[in-house]
Parts: structure tokens; sequence; C-alpha cells
């Protein structure tokens, strides 16, 4: 099994503050990770590097057997899929679903020129078939509801068929219902013996699709713990990485939650 991502003993540092700090983590084919973290953890700091939008101060990052600064970083985003809010406020209010989702093909925001072929049609079609929006093709991005702009950057960051998957808080803003919906299709996403290598980073535990196989915990730029998801997230960790006593919970179909302890 070889890493799609690797980064050793990265650093990222800005106005005197270690927003990451002596990262050491690795990637591999098929893996799905969770990145959890308080606020500040320093998770989009991570992910931006993942997603070859940010050097390290100091440090290595090899993204798909490319060395992050002796690569055309143009080259190397679109083998990267990502979902952001950050992404999303790029994307044109009055943007056709259809063609946020088509666009990807080229890596850009708005459709103006390009010139898109029956494949590029075909495979944005099916990709809102597979995130229930199909029925929303017409319909103008800015019109949707916050779980359904989510389902379309997902879509939209598949179109390409990346090597990499980067979904950062893709269920915020979702009502219970949204919530599941999503999830339930991660799930499925997960199940896909040809889906990417897959980080997600999120606030919740209850927002992590069962089929996710490793977890990294951060706290103020520095790993707390990192591995298989069993043994990784467990109420000694999550104490270590918020400062809180849990009561860790798992079902029988093997979904997270986590409730603060009485004192």
């Amino acid at each position: 099994m070889s890493a799609v991502l690797d980064f050793v003993q990265v650093d990222v540092v800005r106005q005197q503050k270690n927003l990451l700090h002596h990262v050491n983590w690795t990637v591999n084919e098929g893996e799905k990770w969770i990145v959890l973290g308080p606020n500040g953890a320093g998770k989009s700091t991570l992910l931006a590097i993942a997603g070859a939008r940010l050097h390290p101060t100091n440090g290595m990052v090899d993204i798909l057997d490319e060395i992050l600064g002796a690569v055309d970083v143009f080259d190397l985003r679109p083998r990267i899929g990502i979902s952001s809010s950050l992404l999303a406020a790029t994307i044109p209010d009055d943007e056709k679903v259809l063609d946020v989702v088509l666009t990807a093909a080229y890596a850009v925001s708005g459709r103006w020129n390009e010139d898109y072929d029956t494949l590029d049609n075909t495979r944005a079609e099916e990709l809102l078939r597979d995130w229930g929006i199909a029925d929303l093709a017409q319909r103008r991005f800015g019109t949707l509801s916050e779980g359904e702009k989510k389902r379309t950057l997902i879509a939209r960051a598949l179109m390409t068929d990346p090597e990499l998957l980067l979904l950062d808080e893709p269920g915020a803003g979702m009502d219970i219902a949204g919530r599941e919906d999503l999830v339930q299709r991660l799930h499925h996403l997960t199940q896909d013996p040809y889906a990417p290598a897959t980080i997600l980073v999120t606030h919740h535990l209850e927002e992590i699709p069962v089929g996710f196989t490793h977890a990294l915990l951060l706290r103020e730029g520095e790993v707390v713990a990192s591995g298989e998801i069993a043994q990784t997230i467990t109420a000694e960790n999550l104490k270590k990485t918020y400062g809180m006593d849990f009561e860790l919970t798992i079902n029988a179909q093997g979904r997270y939650s986590a409730f603060a302890k009485n004192s």
C-alpha cells in the first residue's frame, strides 16, 4: 500500500504562532481519515496543505508522489478533490448546479467559454444522481439549502476522479435530516473500491460515517493521537484533545457520540 499523502516534521508559523508544529502523518491508498480537534487546532491549515493550497514553513510534504515546493501546484491540484466553505464562496450564486459540477473538469468556478464533451456531461449528471440532487441540475446554486450546496460541492470534488478527496466540515449548518442523509451517502462512498483516499474534517463525532478507517486528533497545532479509528477515538484521547471528560459511545451500527461526564 503506497502513501498518497505524507507529512514529515511539518511546521506552519504565522506571526510567531505555530499553527502546526512537528506534524508527522501518512495517508495511504484506500484509507478514509477523520480529523478532529477544537477550534484553532490547525485542522483547516492541515487541509490547506494537503490540498496544495498552502506551503509549510518547515518540513516535507509529499502529495501523490510529488514534493510540495518542487512541483507546479497547478498540475497537482486537479488530482485532488476539495469540498469546503472557501470553495463555495468562489461559486457565483447564479451558476446552475449542473455547471457547478461540470466546471470542475477545467478547475474553474463559473462557466464561461469552456468546451465540454459528452463524457463530461454524462459524468456530471451521474454524480448529481449519486448525491441525490439530479432534480436540482437547472437550479441556481445560490437558491440551494445548506445541505444541497454541500452535496453539490462533493459531487464537484469527485468530477475529475481525484486520487485524494478532502472534505472540510461537510455537515456544518445542516439540520438532522440533511446530516444523516450526507452521512449515509459518505458511508456508501467508503464501500466503493475505487473511491479515493479521503480526509474528512469535522467538529462532531456524530458526523463520522461508518466505514472510515483512521483518525487524527489535533490540539494547538500538534498531533494528540493518530491511527486506526477504534484505537484513536477513545475517551482518553478526546480528553487530551478537548480538555474535558467524555462519555464515549459507539452504537450497534458503528456510529460515534460523546457527552460530557457529569461532575
